[in-house]
């Protein structure tokens, strides 16, 4: 007669299976998610956080793209109401009725394209001379901060001001700088300039067809931006905590999410090539148009490769305390190094004394103290970037060795107080 079964292990394996399949969906995911977070977190932070969009946005105004772009506007924007043709025409006609040759009063008119000509380059020279300017700069940096709010509608696709969005269209009023440059040219003496009405022009910053597509993503991603990074932490600390070896898991989910990431970023290269290769006519400079592509991304492509690097620095972390050949290999030459370190020095009167027998005690939890340590500081370090990782990465390191070295000073002083006293090692340990 069989023994009867426990009833406890009748349901074991179905618990199991619904455990790894659990485990499995919340990784996969976590995985998934940590590209759409960090869009999430672009969004929100480019469209909520005044300091930072003007902090991102502020460099253009000494890019020379932007700056070449702005120089034609703006030149485009002057020359149009400073018609030097019309004033010599002007001028001949009514030097003809004070008596002048008509062959003399033709002559003078034809050289109405060359005072036009002249008027263009003394505009774009001014122009040139303004937006090169630190003027230029602050009024690029004013204009940003004060028309924060539709920066906001910008990609919530509401509003208008400084920037507004029109039919797939974000422009940037550059109204100021005609008005600066009104100035600069009446104090050269151009008195036509004076005459120049207040205008509105509007430099194209960015063109999409696909910008109503975008508004609808952006404000969900916004809605989701505070969220999303903590679902995240949990999905994924849920995920490997079911799973049967965490420790593989753990690795198999870093890796999983720094490719998602790397998928991501290398779609944006894509989308930038394509974008760039397909410029409306609204946008009439193709560097000035990649400049501010590649600025109003640069948080988010900084975001990515921070995650592909995270993601291959925890993983190679988690295979280095697992039980394969090469990590066995690398921790025990460790140990014999840091052991042969502390010998040395308690031959030379250089001893560990308390904290070295309290790190060989308790050197698991210390070690896990200093990797929770690291992730709140990697979790509170406001932009993390590449850098970032590997800074952490390296003092993370540096605490392991002083704590295996502080180990093994321990580990010899109680050797040489065991041998001292005729006993061996062990008899030493609790």
């Amino acid at each position: 007669m069989s023994a009867p079964q426990d009833p406890g292990s009748l349901g074991s394996r179905p618990g199991r299976i619904a455990r790894a399949t659990a485990s499995a969906v919340l990784l996969v995911l976590t995985c998934v998610l940590v590209p759409v977070a960090l869009l999430a977190t672009w969004v929100h932070d480019i469209a909520l956080d005044t300091d930072r969009y003007v902090a991102t946005v502020s460099p253009l105004a000494t890019r020379s793209g932007v700056r070449d772009a702005a120089v034609r506007r703006i030149t485009d924007a002057v020359a149009v109401r400073v018609d030097g043709t019309q004033a010599v025409g002007d001028i001949s006609t009514w030097l003809e009725s004070q008596g002048l040759p008509p062959r003399a009063a033709a002559a003078v008119r034809m050289l109405g394209p060359q005072v036009d000509d002249a008027v263009h380059e003394a505009v774009k020279k001014v122009v040139t001379r303004v937006v090169r300017s630190d003027a230029f700069a602050k009024v690029w940096t004013s204009a940003n901060r004060t028309a924060h709010d539709s920066v906001v509608h910008a990609l919530t696709g509401e509003g208008r001001g400084a920037v507004g969005v029109d039919q797939g269209t974000v422009t940037l009023d550059v109204g100021a700088a005609v008005d600066r440059v009104k100035k600069e040219l009446v104090a050269e003496g151009l008195a036509p300039a004076d005459k120049i009405p207040r205008v509105d022009k509007q430099l194209v910053l960015l063109r999409s067809e696909q910008l109503d597509q975008i508004r609808g993503g952006a404000r969900l991603l916004d809605v989701v931006g505070n969220w999303l990074p903590v679902l995240l932490v949990v999905l994924g600390a849920s995920g490997v905590l079911l799973a049967r070896g965490r420790r593989r898991a753990l690795a198999r989910t870093a890796l999983g999410a720094a490719f998602a990431a790397l998928l991501v970023g290398i779609a944006l290269v894509v989308a930038r090539r394509y974008y760039l290769d397909h410029l409306p006519p609204q946008i009439q400079s193709p560097a000035a148009a990649a400049e501010i592509f590649d600025t109003l991304l640069r948080f988010l492509r900084v975001s990515l490769r921070t995650a592909v690097v995270l993601g291959v620095v925890i993983a190679l972390g988690a295979y280095l305390i697992g039980p394969g050949r090469l990590p066995v290999a690398v921790r025990r030459t460790s140990e014999r190094t840091a052991d042969s370190a502390a010998i040395w020095a308690y031959g030379h009167q250089i001893h560990a004394g308390r904290a070295g027998t309290l790190a060989q005690a308790h050197r698991r939890w210390i070690t896990l103290g200093a990797l929770l340590v690291v992730a709140l500081v990697f979790a509170l370090w406001n932009d993390p970037t590449v850098l970032t990782v590997v800074l952490l990465a390296l003092v993370l390191l540096a605490v392991l060795a002083v704590l295996a070295l502080l180990a093994a000073g321990g580990r010899a002083a109680l050797a040489a107080d065991a041998e001292g006293s005729g006993r061996s090692p062990e008899a030493t340990e609790p």
